[in-house]
C-alpha cells in the first residue's frame, strides 16, 4: 500500500465534487426555509415541518447507498462512478425543489414542497455519500488526507461565496421583480455548474485503498460494528449537532438582516463602504455582503490555519478549541442593537475565522474513523461509515430548519415576505441568530470530547494499517 503524496491536480479535481454539492447544500441551509415562507407562502411551522419530515422519509436511503457503494465493482472503482451516474438527476431534482409549477392551494404547495425536497435529499445521498467515501480511499497518508480535505474545503468556500454572496442579487436580476422566476433561473444556473463539477471530479480522481482481500461482505456485521463504534458515534453526534446549528444560524441571520437590523443604519453602513444602497434594497445587499465577507474569511482560515493547527496540535484538540471560540462569538451576536451594524459584521468575521479550521477536519476525522474501524475489526466498510455522517448532515439540516421555523412561528413571525415584524417576532429572530446555535455548538463540543482518536493514536494506527496492507 503506497502512502506517498498525491498530485495537487487530483486534490483540486476531487474538491470540485463538493463544490457541485455545495451549490445546492448552501442554498438549502441558508435559503430553503425563507424560500418556503416568503416565496411558497408557507407558515413558518409548516415550512419547518417540511424540512423535518423530508429527511426522516429518506432515512433509509443513506445506509442503502453506503451498502450499495461498498459493493459496487467497476473499472472506475467503488465510489467514483456514482458521481457520473447522479450528475443529471441531481440537477433535475435541485431545480424542482425551488420551482412551483403553478400550484395555488397551500396544502398542495406543502405536499409538493415535501415531495420535491425528498427527491433532492435522496439524490444528494446517492451523490454525496460515495463522494465523501471516495475521500477516504484516495490516500492513507494522514497528512495528505488533511491536505486533500483542506483543498476540498477551500473550493467549498468558493461555492459558499458564490451561493451566499450572489444568490439574492441573481434572484433580483433574473427575476425582474418576479421572485419565483428569479429563484428558478438562479437554481438552473447553479445546477448546470454542479453537473460540470461532478464530471470533472469523476474524471480526475483515483481509488487507492481497497478492503482487505479476504474480507467477506456482511451487512449485519457492518451495522453492528459501525453502530457500536465509539469513534463513529462521537462523529455522528458531532456532525448532527454541527449542521443543526449551522442551519439555524444560516436561516436565522437571513431573517435577522431583513426584519431585525435597522434598514436605515444598514444602508448608511453600506454606502460608507462604497455600496450605493437605499433602504429598500439594504437587506439583500447587506446580507449578501455579510455572507461574502464571512466566506472570504473562512476561506483564508481554511488555507492558512487548518493544516498548520492540525499538524501541530492534532485534529481533535484543534476542533475543540476552535468550536469553543465559534460558540462564544455566535452567542455574542445576541448583543448588538438594531443599529449596531458594524458590530454584527465584526462578530460575524470572528465567528467565521474561529470556525474555519474545523471545516476540512470534520471529513478528515470521519475518514480516520473508517481506518479506526478497519484497525479494530480487520474489515473495512467505508461507504457505510460515511453514509451515517451524510444522514446526520441531512437530519441536522432538517432539524435546524424545523427548529427555526417553530421558534419563529411561536414568536409570531408573519410569512409572505413581510419585512416589519412584531417585537416578539424580532426577539425570536435574535435567538435563532445567536443563542440557540451557540448552545448547539457547545453540545457538539461535548460530543467531540468522547472521540478517542488522538494525534499519537492516529499515527500509530496508520503505521500498523500500512504494515498489514503491505502483507496482503
Amino acid at each position: 500500500m503506497r502512502n506517498d503524496k498525491i498530485k495537487f491536480g487530483e486534490k483540486v479535481g476531487y474538491s470540485l465534487g463538493d463544490v457541485g454539492a455545495n451549490l445546492a447544500f448552501q442554498l438549502m441551509m441558508i435559503y430553503q426555509l425563507k424560500f418556503y415562507t416568503d416565496v411558497f407562502g408557507l407558515d413558518g411551522a409548516i415550512a419547518g415541518l417540511v424540512l423535518l419530515v423530508a429527511p426522516l422519509l429518506t432515512a433509509f436511503v443513506d445506509p442503502l447507498v453506503g451498502i450499495l457503494a461498498d459493493r459496487t465493482h467497476t473499472r472506475w472503482g467503488k465510489y467514483r462512478p456514482w458521481l457520473l451516474w447522479t450528475a443529471l438527476p441531481f440537477c433535475l431534482f435541485y431545480v424542482l425543489a425551488f420551482t412551483n409549477p403553478g400550484i395555488k392551494s397551500p396544502t398542495l404547495v406543502a405536499v409538493y414542497a415535501t415531495i420535491s425536497y425528498v427527491l433532492l435529499l435522496s439524490i444528494y445521498s446517492f451523490n454525496n455519500t460515495p463522494y465523501s467515501s471516495l475521500g477516504g480511499v484516495i490516500t492513507a497518508n494522514i497528512h495528505e488526507r488533511t491536505s486533500l480535505n483542506t483543498v476540498r474545503f477551500i473550493a467549498t468556500s468558493v461555492a459558499q461565496f458564490v451561493v451566499q454572496g450572489l444568490t439574492l442579487p441573481l434572484v433580483d436580476h433574473l427575476g425582474g421583480g418576479n421572485a419565483a422566476r428569479g429563484w428558478t433561473g438562479t437554481v438552473v444556473l447553479f445546477a448546470f455548474l454542479a453537473a460540470i463539477c461532478f464530471l470533472i471530479a469523476f474524471l480526475s480522481t483515483r481509488e487507492r485503498i481497497a478492503p482487505p482481500p479476504r474480507q467477506r461482505m456482511s451487512i449485519r456485521r457492518d451495522i453492528r460494528e459501525t453502530f457500536t463504534n465509539r469513534a463513529w458515534l462521537a462523529m455522528f453526534a458531532l456532525t448532527l449537532l454541527l449542521f443543526v446549528s449551522l442551519s439555524v444560524f444560516g436561516a436565522g441571520t437571513n431573517y435577522y438582516f431583513q426584519s431585525y437590523a435597522d434598514q436605515h443604519s444598514l444602508a448608511v453602513f453600506l454606502n460608507r463602504w462604497g455600496f450605493h444602497t437605499t433602504e429598500s434594497n439594504a437587506y439583500s445587499t447587506g446580507f449578501s455582503l455579510f455572507n461574502t465577507v464571512n466566506a472570504v474569511v473562512q476561506l483564508l482560515g481554511v488555507m492558512l490555519l487548518s493544516g498548520y493547527l492540525a499538524d501541530r496540535y492534532g485534529k481533535k484538540t484543534t476542533f475543540i478549541v476552535c468550536l469553543s471560540l465559534t460558540a462564544l462569538f455566535t452567542a455574542l451576536l445576541y448583543l448588538p442593537g438594531e443599529g449596531d451594524v458594524t458590530l454584527v459584521y465584526v462578530l460575524g468575521i470572528l465567528k467565521s475565522l474561529s470556525y474555519a479550521p474545523t471545516i476540512p477536519l470534520l471529513w478528515a476525522m470521519i475518514a480516520d474513523v473508517a481506518d479506526y474501524m478497519e484497525y479494530q475489526n480487520h474489515r473495512r466498510a467505508t461507504g457505510f461509515c460515511f453514509s451515517g455522517m451524510v444522514f446526520a448532515l441531512k437530519i441536522g439540516l432538517g432539524l435546524g430548519g424545523a427548529l427555526t421555523g417553530l421558534v419563529l412561528s411561536v414568536f409570531g413571525y408573519q410569512s409572505g415576505g413581510v419585512v416589519m415584524q412584531s417585537p416578539s417576532a424580532t426577539y425570536g429572530i435574535r435567538l435563532v441568530a445567536s443563542i440557540i446555535p451557540a448552545l448547539l455548538f457547545v453540545a457538539g463540543i461535548i460530543a467531540l470530547s468522547r472521540y478517542p482518536i488522538t494525534k499519537q493514536y492516529n499515527e500509530n494506527m496508520q503505521a500498523e494499517l500500512a504494515a498489514r496492507r503491505g502483507k496482503d
